[in-house]
């Protein structure tokens, strides 16, 4: 199965008027975290459906579909990494993990970042040196930066905090909302498994941290608790 059969799938599901909703929510307007990417109007559901047709194309096919502009491309290949990723050996793992890395310019959306860097840069490291991701959160990209952080979802599952709290503080004074939203999102989930280490981190943060950054962070709190934080 080529790519050039991929994509003609991925075309012929396209909506039109679906494919107007995502240029628009995605933000791909000039001067947009999203611009210049371009949408066919295939919806996240459809995409998943094909994940078991394609998921046995090797890495020259994954490569052509994460180098298109289409938007639907790259997150279909995505999509089959980390079905690949999730049944594979370790050593099949191990070079998913590095093909991933090495497409990082491609995984350019919040998107793609999410339903990606958790499965498989996360699922990589559980049981290995976290040091990678101190090198992306380093990183000039956002999405890099976006990655690093995401992938400590299966760490947070585990019980194991320390990286999570270790990145966030990093990105405590990132200029851009899209990392404000996903720290908030993962010391939320933090604080659903263990609300006195997500407090422990907060109370000397909370005044200079980014304020939507602390929103999400203190979302499941009892509302008079979240509101001392707001108001604080």
């Amino acid at each position: 199965m080529n790519s050039r059969t991929i994509q003609s799938r991925i075309r012929k599901l396209g909506n039109p008027k679906d494919a107007g909703i995502l240029q628009w929510f995605f933000k791909t307007d000039p001067g947009d975290y999203g611009e210049g990417d371009i949408f066919v109007g295939v919806r996240v559901p459809v995409l998943r459906t094909l994940v078991k047709e394609f998921e046995a194309v090797d890495e020259a096919t994954l490569h052509v579909l994460l180098e298109s502009g289409i938007h639907e491309d790259r997150a279909l290949a995505l999509f089959i990494l980390v079905r690949q990723f999730e049944k594979g050996s370790e050593a099949d793992r191990a070079r998913i993990y590095r093909f991933y890395l090495d497409h990082t310019r491609r995984i350019n959306n919040w998107d793609l970042v999410d339903l990606s860097a958790p499965q498989v840069v996360g699922g990589y490291l559980t049981n290995r040196s976290r040091r990678p991701l101190y090198r992306l959160v380093g990183s000039k990209s956002l999405w890099e930066r976006r990655i690093a952080i995401l992938a400590t979802f299966p760490f947070i599952r585990q019980g194991d905090f320390i990286d999570t709290l270790a990145l966030a503080d990093r990105l405590m004074s990132d200029r851009e909302d899209l990392i404000h939203k996903a720290v908030g999102w993962m010391l939320r989930e933090v604080g659903k498994r263990d609300g006195a280490v997500l407090e422990t981190f907060l109370k000397p943060r909370s005044k200079k941290m980014p304020r939507t950054m602390l929103r999400y962070a203190i979302e499941k709190f009892p509302e008079p608790k979240r509101q001392a934080y707001l108001k604080a």
